[in-house]
């Protein structure tokens, strides 16, 4: 890998991260349109590590106080109702989820699942659920002529039973196409949450689960020898800055704006995918062979 594609798949990753249209789909599509190799399922995991440095700095507050009150629940009862403490609990039954199903489909997730007509697939599929979700939360903060504004879920009404149902949502990001955010987010909103609460806990989940998979990959690839990593660590550095940047403008965009842009990029990506896959323009293996 060069550093001027360890650059562009930088800053594709961090400009993408916490969009909900698929980090690992577009580090993949960016390589087969621009002719290199799939920088793989490896490069993705330890450049998203950047990213989710930026989710550490941009959530510290927030972190601190929840891993303090969770320390402190562990020796004081008095704290197991506060609500801290129970998101502490929450991230970690939220996680099981990926940290199973990543374990489990290992080998599909670095080889069949990164076929680009999956993407596209999964580009479409889980836009149009997003569109739904998005449209259903719009109606319920909209009221209508005769339908009253109805209150949606906060991060306080988190249980652990819909902590699990984000936990799936987030495991479904294994197929690149699907996007963390997008199909935790949609979960969110179809379970009746508010876009913000949706989103911070959609955030909060994705750090140890990153993380994890960050340090799995970075073992892996230390024994193995298979990256770069130079240009890796380069791309890293690009998707954290340019992460940070993205997440504090999408944490404002959600407060006040619909996901209806992102729905249409994803299905008109996921068609023009399929057209130029079709056309033989692109092979769905474009790049596999160093992948």
């Amino acid at each position: 890998m060069s550093w001027f594609e360890s650059f562009i798949l930088g800053l594709v990753q961090g400009l993408t991260e916490f969009l909900p249209i698929s980090s690992s789909a577009h580090l993949r599509l960016t390589a087969a349109f621009a002719g290199w190799h799939d920088p793989g399922a490896a490069f993705t995991a330890i450049t998203q590590i950047g990213t989710e440095a930026a989710v550490l700095i941009y959530f510290r507050k927030d972190i601190a106080r929840i891993i303090s009150a969770w320390c402190r629940s562990l020796f004081d009862r008095s704290m197991r109702g506060d609500h801290d403490a129970k998101m502490g609990w929450l991230v970690i039954v939220g996680s099981i989820p990926i940290g199973v199903l990543g374990v489990t489909f290992k080998d599909e997730i670095e080889g069949p699942f990164r076929d680009l007509r999956l993407i596209a697939t999964t580009l479409i599929v889980m836009g149009i659920v997003l569109g739904i979700a998005d449209r259903l939360a719009a109606r319920d903060e909209e009221g209508g002529k005769h339908r009253a504004v109805k209150e949606r879920k906060t991060l306080r009404e988190l249980g652990v039973r819909d902590g699990l149902i984000f936990g799936v949502c987030q495991a479904m990001a294994l197929i690149p196409g699907v996007s963390r955010s997008g199909a935790t987010i949609s979960g969110g909103l179809l379970m009746g949450y508010t876009r913000e609460a949706a989103a911070r806990y959609s955030f909060l989940l994705a750090i140890p689960a990153v993380l994890a998979s960050g340090a799995f990959e970075l073992k892996d690839a230390s024994e193995g020898g298979h990256v770069s990593w130079g240009p890796t660590i380069f791309a890293t550095i690009i998707a954290f800055v340019v992460g940070y940047a993205v997440i504090a403008w999408f944490m404002k965009f959600i407060t006040t704006k619909s996901f209806m842009p992102f729905v249409i990029y994803r299905i008109v990506l996921g068609i023009v995918l399929f057209i130029l896959v079709g056309m033989g323009v692109l092979s769905p293996h474009a790049g596999e062979s160093a992948g």
